[in-house]
């Protein structure tokens, strides 16, 4: 082979390197905004769903615990207590999601802490404006008695 051929060769290849290179990273991040978009437009519905399943997975572990002990005995009646309060909570989770969903916004999910008195409200919203977060709050504190300080309201905008 000629000298003049190798550099052709060569350059050719070069050429076809850096092109897929280029080619590489724009994939890469066009993929990349893909799954963020698709991650965020499944936040609530995955939210839900881990939600629903720990909160199945604790309540099977005390329905075990109420199995094990006879009625009437303090570890039954802790057992009994903790169940229903977490049954509890969960039906205030759903009202409150479906009160706040009728406040406007296209979706959201509540969180309603075991041991504290605590409430996130997760909203599907671009922008939180005072009049909306008040209604929120009012809302809580005359369905729950939760005080404002207790309260965290945060904006996840997806397109639904």
């Amino acid at each position: 082979m000629t000298k003049k051929k190798k550099i052709i060769i060569m350059s050719s290849l070069v050429l076809l390197l850096a092109v897929t290179a280029v080619l590489n990273v724009l994939l890469v991040s066009r993929r990349t905004a893909a799954a963020d978009a698709v991650q965020t437009s499944n936040y609530f519905t995955s939210f839900r769903a881990e939600r629903t399943s720990k909160r199945s997975e604790e309540i099977l572990q005390i329905d075990s615990v109420i199995e094990h002990y006879e009625e009437g005995s303090e570890k039954y009646e802790n057992a009994m207590d903790m169940k229903l309060k977490i049954v509890g909570i969960m039906e205030n989770e759903l009202v409150i999601e479906t009160m706040v969903k009728s406040l406007g916004f296209s979706d959201a999910v509540v969180s309603i802490g075991m041991e504290s008195d605590n409430v996130n409200v997760f909203i599907n919203t671009n922008e939180l404006d005072t009049s909306a977060a008040l209604s929120i709050y009012n809302l809580l504190r005359n369905e729950l008695g939760v005080p404002a300080t207790n309260i965290i309201i945060m904006p996840v905008y997806t397109q639904i």
